[in-house]
């Protein structure tokens, strides 16, 4: 059985594997104080075309957004984020867990709109009970979003401005971010979605590597005490250098972008055949995640074949499933997969 389910199935890019390979051998100092946690964030810096900002490497993206947060905010703080956003949903309330309340806003394309933020934000502010609220302090939304969705470059913008307007940090979860800067309609590069946050995250662990998240840290008042926070929150590792080394690996030569664009391809032509087929999405996705809507004699059918990830039983005996691709996955099963579609 071939697995469609995600973009982490896989293990890491040879790339990876033979730096890994290549230096294990090797003394280096610990707890990310060493050359190749340099190296790779002097490679991020020139990827985002600022040499001011700060950048920090974890092991998952649970831990990451965990520490970004409470670095960001006070105990009195909440953050705004969609219904559907991974810090509201699959990450058991890990940032409640630290006093910190999700201020989840509906949404049906899974993206927060200035328009929004302004709205809520604005409902705060005239509130005459507002001190005994939880007090919004930070937007959280995801490059690409959890269903797939793509922020462009205006919608970027007008948000951070919105933010900004109100004293409020943008946080930007990039954990397939290396798909979002690939996709075909995507209009936003590396340096403008540094130029439009306060703080953002680069995805290693669903791009390529075995395991890793880089956090760049924009606002310098977010700066400050970040590494001791990272230590109390269990997230600085003591071989750090391996989180360095696969970072190195995947910000030389484009490796990160190329990877990627794999990804993306399988996942046009997943989407292409699914549109031959005249089946509806769920959401309308140009990254590596297709949500398909299927009968469910059909997605039976497909099960036998390809393990699919259920993600809402709808009305009529339809099954909406998320296909995943990733850096790695197997074009000849992609080719099976679509050529199933097609047929059934």
């Amino acid at each position: 059985m071939y697995y469609f389910t995600s973009d982490y199935t896989e293990g890491g890019t040879p790339e990876i594997l033979a730096a890994l390979s290549a230096t294990n051998f090797e003394q280096t100092g610990g707890y990310g104080i060493d050359p190749y946690c340099e190296a790779a964030a002097l490679l991020i810096k020139k990827e985002c075309g600022r040499s001011d900002i700060d950048v920090h490497f974890m092991v998952g993206g649970t831990q990451t957004n965990l520490n970004i947060i409470c670095a960001a905010l006070r105990p009195f703080h909440g953050v705004y984020g969609t219904v559907q956003s991974h810090i509201n949903t699959h990450e058991a309330g890990a940032i409640e867990r630290t006093g910190h309340k999700v201020l989840d806003l509906p949404t049906t394309d899974g993206k927060i709109t200035a328009a929004m933020v302004r709205e809520q934000h604005e409902l705060y502010l005239n509130d005459p009970s507002r001190e005994h609220l939880v007090q919004p302090k930070m937007v959280y939304i995801s490059q690409p979003t959890e269903i797939g969705s793509l922020y462009h470059k205006a919608e970027l913008e007008e948000l951070y401005a919105v933010c900004q307007q109100y004293g409020l940090y943008l946080f930007i979860d990039g954990a397939r971010l290396g798909y979002g800067l690939t996709a075909p309609d995507n209009d936003l590069t590396m340096a403008d979605i540094t130029n439009n946050c306060d703080v953002f995250c680069i995805g290693g662990t669903k791009c390529g590597a075995l395991f890793g998240e880089a956090a760049v840290i924009v606002n310098p008042a977010i700066k400050p005490d970040f590494r001791t926070i990272m230590k109390q929150g269990g997230a600085v590792l003591a071989k750090g250098r391996l989180l360095g080394l696969q970072f190195e690996a995947l910000f030389t030569d484009g490796l990160y972008y190329k990877i990627c664009r794999h990804g993306i391809k399988l996942a046009m032509q997943i989407k292409a055949a699914v549109q031959e087929r005249g089946l509806e999405f769920l959401t309308d996705s140009t990254t590596n995640q297709q949500f398909i809507i299927f009968p469910q004699a059909m997605y039976d059918e497909l099960s036998k074949h390809f393990v699919l990830a259920p993600w809402e039983k709808m009305s009529g005996d339809r099954i909406a499933a998320r296909i995943c691709t990733s850096w790695a996955t197997d074009a000849s099963q992609v080719d099976k997969l679509c050529q199933l579609i097609r047929q059934l």
